[in-house]
């Protein structure tokens, strides 16, 4: 691997750790403030937040499968 893919994965995966960084502190606080209106809807929000990491680590994967990295 080159040093400019190197570098490239290691960017995507800082701003990947990040974003799941902070939206996973702010998560029980959005949840918290829905629940007060509905559960069903705060429940939904938690797992779409989960299926969120799952889908973001398959569009990479399908992304480096497409460009061969």
């Amino acid at each position: 691997m080159s040093e400019q893919t190197n570098r490239s994965t290691l960017i995507a995966a800082a701003i990947i750790f990040g974003g799941l960084l902070i939206g996973g502190y702010f998560l029980p606080d959005i949840i918290n403030y829905v629940a007060l209106f509905s559960p069903w809807l705060a429940t939904g929000i938690g797992i779409l937040f989960v299926l969120a990491v799952f889908f973001i680590f398959w569009l990479r994967g399908r992304y480096q499968r497409r460009h061969g990295r």
